[in-house]
């Protein structure tokens, strides 16, 4: 089993893994011969799934494994792996490759530098997760053969001495290598998890920037928590109990779209109510090419109904959840929103490095009841 690729844009690599880890502290990495796979699942709030072209990251890339296509499964801490690759965004070059010590998996970052910065020199470079040890049912440190196969690409200097750290100093550059420890899953592991079903869309709809609507859904969930002592004495005794009891509920926003380019984003609580309005976004057409039943499957779809009918989607989302998801924006590409009235709310979040639709971030959001 082998894999060891260089990096080529970092920036866009490092903004992903922040917006993942926002969302939970694993993440399922899929490697293949032409795809990156990012899947997070956590146990509450929004899951993604992330299908990225090789070439939108990675440069050069090689990967062997017995599996077909070269699959290789992997268990990433993602706070590790964002620290290791934020340290590497002044770096002049950067690469990634898996290796083990002791045993133990590792994804090992080795970036070099035109000099040794101070911040760079203290950051920790081997973390003690405990990720292998807390799962050793899925450690599979054997391939599908039984062997054990992992990288040989590492020089021996490298793999017997200290993997979490070493320099080469030469006159003008440095080399600072970080190994992240990782859980190598098998294939009989992942193979029942499978991306969500939902039904046909009501409405899709281009976005406007995502750093505004998080900006304004951060503040209405604010509003919407915040206690009751602003209201008149009275009035604060009568509804401190239901604000205690519905805490959960009013946190929670509503989203709505329509077929004429109208997206509405609100709150509303026994003591509240206020609502964002956008109008003239862009409502993406149907590809006939692309959908089942071609033409005719079009007329009929559900989005077709909807905007015929002038009616909005409305789903109603986690204040905080949706805000955590909202920092996918800091990566700045497109994104459309398909409401499913009353069910769920998915985005469709395409890179801005690469001009093909290959690589996008896939979120969805179950909608709450009203």
């Amino acid at each position: 089993m082998r894999f060891k690729a260089s990096i080529q844009n970092i920036s866009t690599f490092t903004k992903l893994t922040a917006s993942l880890s926002s969302l939970g502290k694993e993440a399922w990495i899929r490697l293949d011969d032409e795809h990156v796979r990012f899947t997070v699942i956590p146990e509450q709030g929004s899951q993604v799934w992330a299908v990225l072209s090789r070439d939108a990251i990675f440069e050069t890339y090689i990967i062997e494994s017995a599996a077909q296509s070269n699959v290789i499964n992997l268990r990433v801490p993602l706070a590790h792996l964002h620290r290791a690759l934020r340290s590497a965004l002044t770096a002049s070059s950067a690469s990634i490759r898996l290796t083990k010590k002791d045993n133990i998996p590792l994804l090992s970052l080795t970036i070099t530098t035109n000099s040794l910065s101070s911040r760079a020199a203290s950051i920790p470079t081997t973390y003690n997760n405990n990720a292998a040890s807390e799962h050793p049912e899925d450690t599979a440190t054997r391939g599908i053969d039984g062997r054990e196969e992992y990288d040989e690409f590492a020089e021996p200097s490298e793999r017997d001495g200290d993997p979490g750290y070493f320099m080469g100093v030469s006159d003008r550059e440095t080399t600072i290598t970080q190994s992240i420890p990782v859980v190598v899953l098998a294939a009989v592991t992942v193979a029942n998890i499978h991306e969500p079903k939902c039904r046909d869309p009501d409405v899709h709809i281009i976005l406007p920037s995502l750093l505004q609507l998080k900006a304004i859904s951060e503040r209405f969930t604010k509003l919407a928590l915040a206690p009751s002592s602003t209201l008149p004495t009275t009035r604060r005794n009568q509804s401190c109990e239901s604000d205690v009891a519905s805490l959960g509920s009013h946190s929670r926003l509503m989203l709505a779209a329509n077929g004429h380019g109208g997206l509405k984003i609100g709150v509303e609580t026994p003591n509240l109510k206020i609502e964002s309005r956008w109008e003239g976004l862009t409502n993406p057409e149907l590809d006939p090419g692309q959908v089942e039943g071609g033409e005719e499957a079009v007329r009929e779809h559900a989005s077709t109904k909807m905007r015929e009918v002038g009616g909005w989607a409305t789903v109603r989302v986690e204040g905080r959840d949706w805000g955590r998801v909202l920092g996918v924006g800091r990566l700045g590409g497109r994104v459309i929103a398909c409401f499913c009235h009353d069910h769920a709310l998915i985005l469709y979040v395409y890179l801005t490095n690469t001009d093909s639709e290959e690589s996008a971030l896939t979120y969805y959001i179950a909608s709450y009841s009203a």
